[in-house]
């Protein structure tokens, strides 16, 4: 872990620099947040650390948990850890960062609005579906893995919820008037204390949803949290984005700071040995269901590593709040390599906090991954909680959850608006939970995380070849932007194609799930093709670009 934060740091410093000089930071340039602002979707933060808050808490929720989790088991946690670490700096954290310039750099619109401006208007169309796809599919596992948390940890429902109103209230502060420095102090450590008493509260008045059985059917608890999340994610996506999001997210990450330090320092006291295997060979035991450790192992550590709906966040909501490019790197860089730190602390965690038995068994329970993070957490930092540890863990996570479901949504919304001219909120946010509920309530997560894996990867290829294109278009060097997305690519299409061929041979052969792969395949080589001949036109101009 020790060496993981070397890394990680030494990243940021070097590598962050070098990507800031590529983009070309400009900070007395003025952002969309300021030229479109509009009271809504478009809002300067009062300060960076906001923002920092609210993008961190929006790309770290149950990716970096889930992925890591099942990797471990099926691969070993030698080879995770170094695709964590490699990915995160040199991978992960340049497409978070340059898509959020890219869509700065053109009045805060989507990094598939961006697609359409540098390569081609099919390339836009195309490129805005595939993103939809992966977006719905996020709010379908989430919304599953979130639900299951609920039924399994009742005494974390309480302070999940709490923390909403306690958001609004903080960011109706926030917004009054001016604020400085002494007032947001002031509404951080209230609305810290708060949390602490809801977590205290929750211990003692857990809330459960009883299983409603009629004649012809069985209404889980699970589906019914899956169904008032759903509801949750339409109504907190249509609100102000400054009288929640931004608030809920702020708070939210200081619970998730401190899990992360809380977790270091566990490791280091408890030094666990570590139960998993370093490397279980390029094909597990599993390997079946679990594929060969390439390209399958590359697509199920998506956030973490590299992950496609970081760029949608940072192209989404976060390039409509940024107040200066000068807080663009720590945002949109640091962001992601902390996020890499968090699944490097669900390795140990789960690695050494737990048997190889006992990891198997609670990935088979309704929380799966979650809760496997953790009671494993638990068991590394009982010095610190006692018998608390796993629930403060798994609660915590569910603060990140809910927030990427509700910005997920969100994002949803502004594609479907862009797609079909729409100008309404509501309209379109029905349409995308509605989509996920289709997905989310016949299915398990287990299934469909395959196919969000992959498909999140895919979008981190086509945004760092959107921004590849955008250098080139500007005369400026592509290769640090171009070569990792053409690894990309190339991992991804190769899983898609494996889950394809898993799906129709399995006993049970899933269709759905190989026709979302057969399409992601389809689409992502016609925005590849698009943006060869685009390069290709280009080229043959030469001219370069100003911005």
């Amino acid at each position: 872990m020790l060496i993981a934060v070397a890394v990680l740091v030494t990243g940021y410093v070097l590598y962050g620099r070098f990507v800031s000089r590529l983009l070309g930071i400009e900070p007395e340039r003025r952002t969309p947040a300021h030229e479109r602002y509009d009271g809504v979707d478009y809002v300067p933060a009062r300060h960076w650390l906001v923002l920092f808050g609210h993008h961190f808490s929006s790309i770290c929720a149950a990716g970096p948990i889930v992925g890591p989790a099942l990797a471990v088991a099926y691969w070993g946690y030698g080879v995770s850890l170094i695709w964590i670490l490699a990915g995160g700096v040199v991978m992960g954290a340049v497409a978070d960062f340059s898509s959020l310039i890219v869509a700065v750099r053109h009045g805060g619109v989507s990094i598939s609005e961006v697609a359409g401006l540098v390569i081609t208007p099919r390339a836009r169309m195309t490129f805005s579906v595939f993103i939809l796809v992966a977006l719905v599919l996020v709010l379908a596992v989430f919304t599953h893995l979130a639900a299951g948390t609920f039924v399994e940890k009742p005494e974390i429902v309480l302070p999940s919820f709490g923390i909403l109103p306690v958001a609004l209230v903080a960011g109706w502060l926030l917004y009054r008037g001016t604020t400085g420095r002494s007032r947001l102090a002031i509404v951080t450590i209230a609305g810290l204390a708060t949390l602490v008493l809801l977590m205290v509260a929750g211990q003692q008045l857990p809330v459960s949803i009883p299983d409603f059985a009629s004649d012809a059917d069985v209404l889980t608890g699970h589906a019914v949290w899956m169904v008032l999340l759903l509801a949750y994610c339409f109504i907190a996506s249509v609100l102000p984005v400054q009288y929640l999001l931004q608030p809920r997210d702020y708070l939210s990450s200081y619970v998730l700071f401190a899990t992360i330090g809380l977790g270091l320092l566990g490791a280091l006291w408890t030094n666990p040995v570590m139960n998993a295997r370093v490397s279980s060979g390029f094909l597990p035991d599993d390997w079946p269901a679990a594929g060969p450790l390439w390209p399958m192992m590359f697509v199920t550590i998506a956030c973490g590593a590299i992950s496609g709906f970081h760029s949608v966040v940072s192209s989404g909501t976060t390039c409509k709040q940024l107040d200066s490019e000068k807080h663009a790197c720590r945002i949109g860089y640091g962001a992601m390599l902390v996020e890499s730190f968090v699944a490097v602390l669900v390795v140990v965690s789960v690695g050494g906090g737990l048997t190889a038995a006992r990891h198997a068994e609670l990935l088979r329970a309704p929380g799966g991954a979650i809760n496997a993070f953790g009671e494993g957490y638990g068991t590394l930092t009982g010095v610190f909680f006692g018998e608390y540890g796993t629930a403060f863990a798994v609660m915590a996570l569910n603060f990140f959850i809910l927030t990427t479901l509700d910005t997920a949504t969100r994002l949803g919304r502004y594609l479907v608006a862009e797609l079909f001219g729409w100008h309404s909120r509501y309209l379109p946010t029905a349409v995308v939970v509605l989509a996920a509920a289709a997905l989310a309530l016949p299915g398990g997560w287990r299934t469909l995380w395959p196919a969000f894996g992959a498909s999140n990867q895919l979008v981190a290829a086509l945004a760092l070849l959107v921004v590849a294109s955008w250098l080139l278009q500007r005369g400026r060097p592509s290769l640090p932007i171009l070569i990792p997305s053409l690894l990309m690519l190339v991992t991804t299409l190769g899983a898609l194609a494996w889950q394809v061929y898993g799906s129709i041979v399995a006993p049970e052969p899933n269709w759905i799930i190989a026709g979302i792969d057969v399409l992601l395949v389809l689409l992502a080589l016609f925005v590849l093709a698009e943006a060869w001949d685009a390069l290709r036109r280009r080229q043959a101009r030469l001219r370069p670009l100003s911005d």
